[in-house]
């Protein structure tokens, strides 16, 4: 799939079958947040993989927005040191781990936006690490519309050379 058709049709997964994800997959999905773009090449960023059903299952409940990883077959948490561009450096790490498995027909979503600190604790994380997102992937459970996605117009959110002259 090439990069602007998954960004295009990529959605918010949900519902998982439990078809493992296959480990050179989840490998190419680890090695795309590590060659993330980092500001000052600092990498601030720390990838849990976790595969583990009963894991999955606590995770569910520690994240009061991401019940549904419990059913995923695989989830990464996504941890940061404290850096001032820790948040940015992880969210570019994040959207290109999901673009990848997404190109393998692989669905995620993004589960939490911090506090998650009750996650450190139960997967041995270091205190001074930020949970910043839990993700979890599997092959999604019913057929999604790709690239049916509600967006304003174009027009509404670009501008060219200024505020208020429409990109397009």
């Amino acid at each position: 799939m090439e990069v602007f058709e998954a960004v295009r049709t990529v959605l918010a997964v949900r519902q998982f079958q439990e078809q493992p994800v296959p480990e050179p997959i989840i490998q190419q999905i680890v090695e795309a947040g590590h060659l993330t773009a980092s500001s000052m090449n600092k990498q601030p960023w720390h990838f849990i993989v976790v595969q583990d059903k009963a894991m999955l299952r606590q995770l569910g409940t520690l994240a009061r927005t991401g019940p549904y990883i419990a059913q995923a077959p695989l989830a990464i948490v996504v941890g940061m040191e404290h850096s001032p561009f820790a948040v940015s450096d992880a969210s570019r790490a994040i959207q290109d781990m999901i673009l990848t498995a997404w190109a393998h027909g692989i669905g995620s979503n993004w589960v939490g936006f911090t506090n998650l600190e009750q996650v450190n604790p139960v997967l041995g994380i270091p205190p001074e690490i930020e949970i910043l997102a839990i993700l979890p992937f599997g092959y999604p459970k019913a057929s999604i519309g790709k690239g049916m996605k509600k967006r304003k117009p174009l027009g509404e959110i670009a501008h060219r050379e200024r505020w208020n002259q429409p990109f397009a």
